[in-house]
């Protein structure tokens, strides 16, 4: 018998994964069905009051950089109560990277091109979430049970077994993974296109959305290793629940805490949740008074610091990669009985 097929029978008739699976439909139903029942197709009416209503905001965006303009260059008094940035290019029209739309006005009405990215970064969360349990579930369980040491005497190669393992593991997440988010995708599409607006629907509004799909599913496959590595060190699937409760409690929060405490410069980059941010949308960019000090007189500072999608991808495999070795490592020492 192919280990791979047993492995995939194994992990589809694991209660738990059927019940994600039953919770990943529930949760996607919902969302359509309450959107669908929030939207309405705008008539003639709405759409010509909407399109006046965003042609007037995006003349009063050009009103206010030629204001700040006009700042600049004396014509306009400085102690004016409206407020104007030092570089008026922060907001210039041109440069911004979105203007007012028609679907901006349109209370009641769901717009495709607006919506697919909130909607699609709800689905990787939970996707991300379903992949950590069901990896953690899956070789926990197996370890707390005895069912490994079953499987090593049918097979008495425990890295071959284990990274079959993690390999079905991976394989079977992604093909759900892709699955859902194409249906997920095509329904909100079709409402989009039945009881609301599609949106401006060209290569770029495609291009972007296909590249946060892209990240969204490396990070998935990611959470679904890390669970399967922390279960695999602690050999029960709650070592991987307490390990995330702990880091969530004793980092995220605390660790925090302690920072602002002593003052450190640029504490967010020391913080997974900003790479997981800054990987999803492909940068991500933190404020911290810090960097200011010292500066009063010598000029303006803004006080952010960005932080790339590179770095924060690097981090996140090395974690993973880090204890998906040691997991390995350890696995093929330990003694299962």
């Amino acid at each position: 018998m192919n280990l791979v097929r047993a492995e995939l029978e194994r992990l589809s008739a694991r209660r738990f994964v059927q019940l994600m699976v039953v919770l990943l439909v529930l949760a996607f139903a919902v969302t359509a069905a309450t959107t669908l029942a929030g939207s309405h197709k705008p008539t003639f009416s709405e759409l010509n009051s909407a399109r006046a209503q965003a042609a007037e905001a995006r003349r009063d965006l050009e009103a206010t950089h030629q204001e700040c303009l006009a700042r600049q260059n004396g014509s306009l008094p400085a102690d004016t109560d409206k407020y104007f940035p030092s570089d008026c290019s922060a907001i210039d029209p041109i440069r911004q990277d979105r203007l007012p739309i028609a679907a901006d006005y349109l209370p009641g009405v769901f717009t495709f091109a607006d919506q697919a990215k909130p909607l699609l970064y709800f689905l990787i969360a939970f996707l991300v979430l379903f992949g950590f349990l069901v990896g953690a579930s899956y070789i926990g369980a197996d370890l707390n049970s005895g069912g490994v040491v079953n499987l090593l005497l049918w097979r008495p190669r425990r890295l071959t077994v284990l990274a079959t393992k993690l390999g079905t593991l991976l394989g079977a997440v992604l093909i759900l993974a892709l699955l859902a988010s194409a249906f997920y995708l095509a329904t909100f599409w079709m409402i989009g296109q039945t009881a609301g607006l599609p949106g401006q629907l060209d290569g770029d509004f495609w291009q972007s959305l296909g590249a946060v799909h892209g990240r969204g599913l490396v990070l998935v496959l990611l959470a679904s290793a890390l669970g399967f590595a922390i279960a695999t060190l602690g050999r029960h699937t709650s070592a991987a629940l307490g390990a995330v409760a702990a880091y969530g409690v004793v980092w995220e929060l605390g660790g925090r805490l302690v920072l602002e405490i002593i003052d450190a410069r640029r504490p967010d980059r020391l913080m997974l949740s900003s790479h997981i941010g800054a990987w999803l949308g492909g940068g991500a960019r933190f404020f911290d008074p810090r960097l200011c000090v010292g500066s009063a007189g010598t000029g303006y500072c803004e006080g952010f610091y960005d932080l790339t999608w590179p770095t924060a991808l690097a981090v996140l495999v090395l974690l993973t990669g880090g204890l998906t070795a040691a997991a390995f490592a350890v696995f093929r020492r330990r003694d299962l009985i």
